[in-house]
């Protein structure tokens, strides 16, 4: 039996319209165009309710990392729901989906990672890191720290707290946002500074904003400091290699937590199982989600350092945080299908040395366009910025949304790429081909010409 009404597309457009308030969307003007209607998916592509064929270079978001129509992680799901389709982890209780999972989760982390606390999705994750950080400061006697430092243009999710851990001003402008006890610094985007600088020394210069804040605020005050090891909804701003260095070095010195939000680039997306290992860096916490289950069903968590965890568990007694959906067993079910894929098929091992490489070579071809920039990428993660000037870089006025011009050329011409203002980012599937990369090379080249034409009309 169909789970769902026969329906065209145009009937699925006004029921959308009628009933459907949509994530980051401006309404007024989703109803003027109408929603594009999704309607299946196999591989690395998505198929619209008119049937056109688009490939999705954005991993639908950041999180389908083994690619479309998985029947293995169905199946994994529909056992699981046959045999324990629910039961949480309060009161005592736990089940074996979610113990196997976590016991998986310290097989692939660093070895300070022996335990995992089970969220439904990155912003609660990082939600959770908020009473968790504060928590382990007052257990030692410091309450004080109770300051977390992140970062200008971070993005951490959407929630009251983790909206305020992220520094994106429109954010913040709703809601008086941030929240007390949440600072920002400047972030290491080189690109999107004044280039005074060489990359290595601005990525000391960005780090150094985070020691500068620590003397200015007093290092008693400060909990933690948290940063993607990449940006993602910022741009895909990639840190001078000088910058997460420094980064530890100064929360070692000044004794604060490092957390290293790997809700996008966790599980591969770098070519290694976290940022934390691709930069070097030895967080002592670390938000995820997305990759996890490649996103068939919401699933988020914390991996937990043992010296934070060792004081919740020793010193602290109940801790008065969790949800309903905290290691949903049909969701743990799916991620350990998940990382057995990842294992199985060497999907990471690809990202670094295979597909990973062979994009990367062909998405720097891209920056010779007339309307390039800059071009970067690690892994399967990387951007490209729109330039009015090649020679002097300079920017369009962001009132002209050259970036969603670019978009939107990008859609209706099969390919799926993000615009955040004029820089277009881009994060396919794991499993994409040579034959699927070079598809997306080729009409993201085409729709450049077609946006610099737009431009020239």
């Amino acid at each position: 039996m169909a789970a769902l009404e026969k329906r065209s597309r145009s009937e699925w457009q006004e029921l959308d319209k009628e009933h459907h308030l949509h994530p980051f969307t401006d309404h007024k003007d989703l109803h003027r165009k109408k929603s594009r209607i999704i309607t299946r998916a196999e591989g690395v592509y998505i198929y619209d309710a008119d049937g056109n064929k688009i490939l999705d270079g954005m991993s639908g978001l950041w999180c389908v990392n083994a690619g479309y129509g998985r029947d293995e992680i169905v199946d994994a799901a529909a056992a699981q729901m046959r045999e324990l389709p629910y039961y949480n982890n309060f009161f005592q209780c736990a089940h074996p989906p979610s113990i196997e999972l976590a016991n998986m989760l310290q097989e692939v982390s660093q070895p300070q990672f022996n335990r995992v606390f089970f969220s439904g999705s990155g912003s609660e994750s990082n939600d959770t890191i908020v009473r968790m950080v504060r928590r382990y400061w007052d257990l030692l006697g410091q309450p004080e720290r109770h300051t977390i430092i992140s970062r200008k243009n971070a993005y951490h999710g959407s929630t009251v707290a983790a909206a305020s851990l992220g520094g994106m001003k429109p954010m913040h402008e709703q809601g008086g946002l941030p929240i007390p006890g949440i600072v920002h610094v400047e972030q290491p985007y080189w690109f999107g500074s004044d280039r005074t600088l060489p990359p290595d020394e601005f990525g000391l210069a960005a780090a150094r904003s985070l020691e500068n804040k620590i003397q200015e605020l007093g290092a008693h005050t400060v909990a933690a400091f948290i940063g993607e090891p990449i940006q993602g909804a910022g741009g895909v701003i990639i840190p001078p290699d000088t910058y997460w260095p420094e980064v530890q070095r100064i929360c070692d010195e000044y004794g604060i937590l490092l957390i290293s939000d790997e809700v996008i680039t966790g599980f591969g997306r770098l070519g290694e199982w976290f940022g934390a290992d691709y930069f070097g860096t030895k967080p002592d916490l670390m938000p995820f989600a997305k990759g996890v289950t490649s996103g068939y069903l919401p699933l988020g968590g914390v991996l937990v350092a043992d010296r934070v965890a060792e004081v919740l568990i020793d010193r602290g007694g109940e801790f008065f945080h969790g949800y309903t959906y905290s290691g949903h067993p049909a969701a743990c079910a799916v991620a350990i299908e998940n990382l057995r894929i990842l294992k199985r098929e060497k999907l990471i091992e690809r990202v670094k040395n295979d597909i990973g490489p062979y994009l990367q070579k062909g998405w720097q071809k891209l920056g010779e366009h007339p309307l390039v920039g800059e071009t970067r990428m690690v892994g399967l993660m990387g951007a490209l910025e729109i330039v009015k000037d090649k020679e002097t870089l300079e920017r369009y006025d962001e009132k002209q949304g050259v970036g969603t011009i670019c978009r939107d050329f990008l859609v209706n011409n099969g390919l799926v790429m993000r615009a955040v203002g004029d820089t277009i980012v881009v994060a396919p599937p794991f499993i994409l081909s040579h034959e699927e990369a070079d598809e997306l090379l080729d009409k993201a080249w085409k729709c450049l010409d077609l946006t610099q034409q737009a431009l020239s009309s």
